[in-house]
């Protein structure tokens, strides 16, 4: 009944009969609007909401109930229902609900179209790609756009974070505002705290005059801390400090400077291990985790590289004032068949090289100098290298393999003497006393 009244308005309907069914259908189409009755002969009307919203946050949906659970209907709206129906239905208020719904989806979709078309007037990044990961992603900004939430972006290093940053502060409120930038890797740790909260005038030596730091200058607009894994653990307490109440002392001084700034953070590393080794405050974790968002490589999204390859091609050509050049398809294969660890960043350097060397109308495979590629993944040996986290200076990096080695070491003396300690020791030639502070540092039970 319900689906001829709405078909006899234009309406084209899908019907399942449960929630494994209706969880299947979900998955296969994208319905403008859900209508759901809460009793189900499988399931329930919440579990189909729940996947609705899954599936597409911004779908519709309606439920229907019967008059004495009303309750119900109130708790599904508390989980993010749009409105509900008593039964019996009434077809006209029906139709009205279904109207109003389809409306209101239609103005959300028109926002962000505006939002969109807005930010790239004001010149905000273009960000290139059509794979159905990376439009979550795209999805996942302009929610958090509208907000003031705290934003980390993880993902391997030249996949784009500090675009995805600077796209996500363009479509904010705060896009007339400072978008500042640091990256946290690439600063003596000596020199970190000055750079984020600034200095007083004798603060130290050769401080002539009072400095600002990077949350003063990013006052109204975006603070985007890039490599912030590689943080010292007292200046996590310091900013998490400043997170939580908006205000911090500069360097060498007393009185509280007041700011109000969102925070957007970008990771290359697994922050959770992190706070497993006791590397990074746990506290500050949850805090810089509130919105978090993957951005997937460049491997994950093949398509990607044709769209992404002609745009850099496109671009080089206009900057380095030569005449347009195409892709050759054996070059379009060549650029598919590479697995591209360095991701966009390092198809991007690809392109430009390509550019500089294609003497005729094409960019062929030799312009790419990829001559290196392996067959296929599954045929490359393995690298034990391949997860050795290479951020931040020479030190910091030999610091950290040495303690992995380390780490590893004792563990595999710890296995083989069984757990006794003094035996360990003794293989390891090093002090009991010794052992037991590495033990200690390392976590080693």
């Amino acid at each position: 009944m319900l689906r001829h009244a709405l078909e006899r308005q234009g309406h084209a309907v899908i019907e399942a009969r449960d929630q494994p069914e209706a969880v299947k259908t979900l998955q296969q189409s994208q319905p403008a609007l859900v209508l759901s009755d809460l009793r189900l002969p499988e399931g329930d009307g919440f579990g189909v909401l729940r996947a609705s919203k899954e599936i597409d946050p911004d779908v519709p949906v309606i439920v229907m109930t019967a008059y004495g659970s009303i309750e119900d209907a109130v708790t599904a709206m508390k989980e993010g229902a749009l409105d509900f129906l008593a039964k019996p239905v009434d077809p006209d208020h029906l139709l009205l609900l279904v109207t109003r719904a389809l409306e209101q989806r239609r103005l959300v979709t028109e926002n962000l179209l505006m939002k969109e078309e807005l930010a790239v007037r004001r010149g905000a990044p273009q960000l290139v790609g059509d794979d159905p990961s990376l439009r979550k992603v795209f999805a996942a900004l302009q929610r958090a756009a509208a907000t003031d939430t705290t934003v980390l972006i993880e993902g391997e290093s030249g996949t784009g974070k500090e675009l995805f940053a600077r796209s996500l502060h363009a479509l904010s409120p705060r896009t007339d505002a400072p978008f500042v930038a640091i990256n946290c890797a690439a600063i003596p740790e000596t020199l970190l705290e000055t750079e984020l909260f600034g200095h007083e005038k004798g603060a130290f030596t050769g401080a002539v005059s009072r400095k600002p730091g990077k949350f003063e200058m990013a006052h109204r607009g975006t603070l985007f801390l890039d490599e912030i894994g590689d943080l010292p653990l007292a200046l996590q307490a310091k900013i998490l400090r400043a997170l939580e109440e908006r205000r911090f002392e500069r360097v060498g001084g007393t009185a509280l400077v007041t700011v109000d700034v969102r925070l957007v953070a970008a990771t290359n590393r697994g922050l959770r291990a992190a706070v497993a080794a006791r590397k990074f405050r746990e506290d500050l974790f949850f805090r810089l985790s509130v919105f978090p968002i993957t951005v997937p490589p460049l491997r994950d999204r093949g398509n990607d590289i044709p769209l992404l390859a002609r745009y850099f091609v496109d671009r080089f050509c206009r900057e380095l004032k030569k005449k347009s050049l195409g892709l050759s398809p054996a070059a379009v294969e060549a650029l598919q068949a590479y697995r591209w660890p360095g991701n966009v960043r390092e198809l991007q350097n690809c392109i430009e090289r390509a550019v500089i060397l294609a003497d005729g109308d094409s960019i062929l495979p030799r312009h790419l100098n990829l001559s290196f590629v392996s067959a296929s993944p599954a045929e490359e040996p393995p690298n034990p290298w391949s997860q050795v986290d290479l951020t931040g200076t020479l030190a910091d990096v030999t610091k950290r393999a040495i303690a992995e080695v380390e780490r590893l070491k004792i563990r595999e003396v710890m296995r083989e003497a069984e757990g006794n300690r003094g035996r360990a020791a003794e293989l390891l030639q090093i002090s009991y006393k010794n052992l037991l502070a590495k033990l200690k540092e390392h976590s080693i039970e």
